[in-house]
Order: C-alpha cells, then structure tokens, then sequence
C-alpha cells in the first residue's frame, strides 16, 4: 500500500472482510484500540501517520502472504 487510499473506511473494511478479522481482531493487530479501527471505518477520525504506517506494514505482509488482494493504490 502506498499513499492513503481515498476512500480510507471502505479499504479498512474490505482489509477486515477478506482476512476475516473483527474490528478489535484488526486493532489488536496494528497496535490500536478497537475504538479507534471503529472510528476509521465511521469517517469519525482518520488514522495518523503511524497507525497508516502500520497498517500499509501489515497489509503488506498479508500480500506478501497471498492472504490480501488488494487494488493497486
């Protein structure tokens, strides 16, 4: 994943969809809080800098894995 994608909720939950994860199963895994994945996919808040670098880290890693199919960003 490259710059934040423009529809940041939407990839959010096709992240979650595909691999299968909760909210708070996906929080756990880049290290936020629940609340704060909730808030990403409601266009409440939009992730910071660090979270955005890990979720392009973990969305990678799931690639890498053949677990992800994402569009080009």
């Amino acid at each position: 994943m490259k710059p934040m994608h423009p529809d940041y909720p939407l990839l959010v939950k096709e992240v979650r969809r595909q691999l299968a994860l909760s909210q708070e199963d996906l929080a756990r895994e880049l290290g936020v809080s629940y609340a704060t994945v909730n808030r990403w996919e409601n266009s409440q808040a939009k992730p910071s800098k660090l979270a955005r670098a890990q979720l392009d880290a973990f969305c990678d890693r799931m690639l890498k894995e053949g677990r992800l199919d994402l569009p080009n960003q």
